[in-house]
């Protein structure tokens, strides 16, 4: 089977968040399935192109007609000895030869050449994919364009649509002349892309693909509630028939705490000495005291819907606790000055670090005993797995993909991930922290909790299966 896995991010060329591990990991899980082809396409971001570190080729160069324009696109590929998994980018340095993936005022028109251009470069390839796997709006106008204008090319019609949502709250809206000004489509599509009084991609996206897919199974039933979809639950609703939710999983070779390089010490679940190791590390690197307490890690972005909320409000009782904390993030400015405030005050049991530090972030994950995602929505994430990797063990809001993951812990069977806590309450958070702070001071029950989390399956190899099920369900 041949796919077409179209991302606007993917490590390790490019990152900003959730999106770029998994568009990493999925299209190489799915590309060691035996007789299966998989072109992972991407933006030429300038990133890309000016880190020496890739190897890439120029493959030709074509025009996208895009409403009244004709628009340059370059066809470049990643150098690799693996057939069966080819990394091509859409070159346009108008677009994307700027700083940063998005946040620019023109997002909408990159991003719909970019979908344009994916389609247009499949003549130049001489390739056509059974699938077209599309994620999030930036890659939504892919399976909108194939209907609207490649549909009466023969080598297009048996191409089918996959579109996975990772995030509803981001949903492509645009003013409505976006249609006439900058897609081109046919009069009769404008009801197709209109909703809410404006252009909504996603909206669009969940219309036109064959089938629509979201990041955990939870989410997939949330999203059809008004509280979770922010203005689409009516349209997930009609579209109910063709939505799956099917969980991410992680490279479990990327992050292994027995191989990872960026590690003080590494281990497994048969060494946990040398995840205490990584502990006193993280302290004397963070300038904590260094003390057999429990450790705290928050990695996340500091904004709102990630819970930061539920723990400014109960701040001055986390530093009554015997604990420490430690943030890594970026976010909105409300939080990081809070967070620098609590940790100038209590240096020896706060660090906050308001960056982005992946190898800060791999150590977080080595050497903390609890790993915090009080999320207000979380479609799946992937923090609480890696933890679990590392033998840290999440204290999780129950909701969507934290719900499908972190099954609470219940001392008198062992069974459970984690600490869990159901209303978006600051202080049932504190419970749920509180609890954890109490086993950690029960070595055995804890010790046997590290490793039960360390031998969950959080690889790809569930998730790859329910999707090729999909996969299998449009071609056949």
């Amino acid at each position: 089977m041949k796919i077409l896995f179209a991302t606007s991010e993917a490590a390790p060329f490019i990152k900003t968040g959730g999106l770029g591990d998994v568009a990493s990991a999925l299209p190489k899980a799915l590309a060691e399935t035996p007789n299966t082809e998989v072109y992972v396409f991407l933006p030429y971001y300038k990133a890309i192109k000016d880190n020496p570190d890739f190897e890439i080729e120029y493959i030709t160069n074509f025009t996208v007609p895009l409403s009244w324009r004709n628009v340059y696109a370059g066809l470049f590929r990643a150098v690799s000895k693996r057939k069966k998994l080819q990394y091509y980018f859409i070159d346009n340095e108008y677009y994307f030869y700027r700083d940063g993936c998005y946040g620019h005022y023109d997002d909408g028109e990159r991003f719909a050449f970019y979908s344009k251009a994916i389609l247009e470069s499949l003549q130049y390839l001489d390739w056509y994919p059974d699938v077209i796997h599309a994620n999030d709006w930036q890659t939504a106008l892919v399976p909108v364009f194939l209907r609207a204008h490649y549909m009466n090319v023969e080598k297009y019609q048996p191409i089918r649509t996959l579109f996975t949502i990772h995030n509803m709250e981001y949903q492509g809206r645009f003013p409505d002349e976006f249609v006439d000004e900058v897609l081109g489509l046919p009069e009769d599509w404008k009801p197709t892309m209109h909703f809410d009084t404006c252009t909504n991609l996603m909206k669009a996206a969940i219309h036109t693909a064959d089938r629509v897919s979201t990041v955990s199974r939870t989410y997939a039933f949330e999203i059809q509630d008004p509280y979770y979809a922010h203005g689409l639950h009516d349209v997930l609703r009609q579209h109910a028939y063709k939505l799956s939710g099917v969980v991410n999983g992680i490279d479990t070779e990327v992050f292994d705490p027995a191989a990872d390089p960026l590690l003080y010490a590494n281990f497994d679940a048969s060494t946990l000495e040398k995840k205490a190791e990584n502990k006193q590390f993280l302290q004397q690197r963070l300038g904590l005291a260094v003390r057999d307490v429990p450790m705290v890690a928050m990695i996340t972005r500091l904004v709102g819907h990630k819970g930061v909320d539920l723990v400014q409000a109960v701040m001055d009782d986390l530093m009554w606790d015997d604990l420490q904390l430690v943030i890594l993030g970026t976010g909105e400015r409300q939080y990081e000055d809070m967070f620098r405030s609590y940790a100038a005050n209590f240096p020896a049991k706060m660090s906050a670090n308001i960056l982005f530090d992946n190898t800060l972030a791999h150590q977080l994950y080595a050497g903390a005993d609890l790993v915090l995602m009080p999320s207000k929505q979380e479609p799946c994430g992937l923090t609480q797995l890696i933890g679990m990797r590392y033998g840290t063990i999440p204290i999780v809001r129950e909701t969507g993909g934290l719900f499908d993951t972190v099954p609470a812990y219940n001392i008198e069977t062992g069974e459970g991930n984690g600490f869990t806590f159901k209303s978006y309450n600051a202080h049932d958070m504190l419970d749920a922290v509180r609890r954890a702070e109490s086993l950690f001071h029960d070595k055995e029950h804890w010790t046997a909790l590290q490793k039960s989390v360390m031998a969950y399956d959080s690889s790809w190899k569930r998730s790859v299966q329910e999707y090729w099920d999909i996969y299998h369900s449009l071609v056949d």
